[in-house]
């Protein structure tokens, strides 16, 4: 005779960390610590993310927690039990879908479940189960080349859910597709988890994204950097469905972002620091902008804006664009349709071209983004930050902008004032010498 389950077995976590901590080898036998002191869990029947900014250790944290990476500090358990290595209950999904090219849909899921020594009777079962789950019935003998982005991110979470995971790991799931396919596939995957159709019974996810996480998450961790510590552990008990535009659902998000950004500090007394916003940068060149300064001071400091565009032969929309990069480094103002050089504006005209670029570089650091990237690498080791990382702070900051073009366009702006480069070769920001 069995016998009953017990209440604390029924409500074991899946999957939890106690005192994790993990440090990354550097080159040079430097010590990298990525997180301390980390106590989590992940139940049965919730979604838990994982948020935070640049630096803070999700997706090690993740990694750790299925086995991945093994923690340098504390211990893993899988329900209850220590972890050694890696979580047969787990699957994961990763940013890129990772789909092997020179195999079809069901030829990737079939790889998993043959790694797993099922029966051929089986392995076709989970593979006709797993496709029609994610919507891809009918394209199983496709090939990635000929999928969609969307398409295939579906393909890699039906081969996820093809071994049957108690707890599925996504790793930032929907960065890599656009805004409409990202909202498709969030609703689609929260159906998947609450149809019962599979055995999965929770999901961690890894998301730069506030509204994501509020969309999604029951229990929403946010996690502090340098190291990777928990700051705050947010319960969301808004119903399902939930509506991105419900000002329930938006009251939320501000409020996770004013605890991302520093606003709210339920550990310190006293009044809330202001917190200057993080402005995206206009898609305007540094030459663009002097360009401009150089038209104003040889028409006496000031001109109106369609008269700018029909001397110029610029767009009107361009010339909108580089003025309102030139404003937002203070060398001119716009009163109403007029464009006006600024005190800043005529100094940096007179300069020579030396003292141009400390000017540049003077203004750049009057902007947060740009603060905050100088500080970044001033406490990174050799003075250097990665590419990927960067992107995560503008994701959160400014998560509808095009990420890309505010990259190139912000280490643009940094080499004309010789503040940061860029090294191609580490996809690094390297300090420069006047930084």
């Amino acid at each position: 005779m069995s016998a009953t389950p017990s209440a604390e077995t029924v409500t074991q976590a899946l999957c939890e960390a106690r005192g994790v901590g993990h440090v990354f080898l550097q080159p040079g036998g430097r010590d990298l610590r990525v997180l301390e002191g980390i106590d989590v869990e992940v139940r049965p029947g919730e979604i838990v993310a994982l948020l935070g900014p640049s630096g803070c250790g999700k997706s090690t944290l993740m990694r750790i927690l299925a086995g991945l990476i093994r923690a340098t500090e504390g211990e893993v358990l899988a329900r209850g039990v220590p972890l050694v290595g890696l979580d047969p209950d787990v699957a994961v999904v990763f940013q890129s879908a990772a789909l092997y090219p020179w195999m079809t849909v069901a030829g990737n899921i079939r790889a998993v479940l043959e790694a797993r020594g099922l029966a051929a009777e089986e392995i076709a079962r989970r593979i006709a189960a797993a496709v029609t789950t994610v919507g891809l019935a009918g394209f199983e003998d496709s090939y990635p080349r000929q999928l969609s982005g969307g398409m295939k991110q579906r393909a890699g979470i039906a081969r996820a859910l093809s071994v049957e995971p108690a707890l599925l790991l996504m790793d930032e799931p929907f960065s890599a597709v656009d805004a409409l396919t990202a909202e498709s596939l969030r609703a689609e995957v929260v159906d998947i988890w609450l149809s019962h159709r599979t055995p999965l019974s929770s999901i961690l996810m890894v998301s730069h994204d506030i509204k994501e996480v509020v969309y999604m998450a029951d229990r929403v961790v946010v996690l502090s950097a340098n190291p990777g510590r928990i700051h705050t552990v947010l319960e969301n008990r808004l119903p399902r469905p939930r509506d991105y535009r419900a000002p329930e659902l938006l009251r939320l998000v501000d409020e996770l972002h004013d605890i991302i950004t520093g606003r709210e500090l339920p550990d310190v007394s006293g009044p809330a620091p202001e917190i200057v916003p993080i402005e995206p940068l206009p898609d305007a060149s540094a030459s663009e902008i002097k360009g401009l300064l150089e038209y104003l001071d040889a028409r006496g400091g000031r001109e109106d804006l369609i008269r700018i565009s029909a001397e110029t032969h610029r767009e009107f929309g361009r010339v909108i664009t580089v003025v309102k990069a030139a404003e937002m480094l203070d060398f001119v103002d716009t009163p109403k349709r007029t464009v006006v050089l600024e005190a800043e504006g005529r100094r940096f005209v007179a300069a020579l071209p030396a003292e141009r670029t400390a000017i540049w570089r003077e203004r750049l650091l009057r902007l947060r983004l740009f603060r905050q990237l100088v500080s970044a690498m001033e406490r990174a080791p050799e003075r250097r930050i990665e590419r990927d990382a960067v992107l995560e702070i503008l994701a959160i900051a400014m998560p509808e902008e095009d990420l890309e073009r505010v990259f190139d366009t912000l280490v643009r702006w940094a080499q004309a004032g010789d503040l940061f480069g860029y090294d191609d070769r580490s996809e690094e920001l390297v300090m420069g010498e006047s930084g």
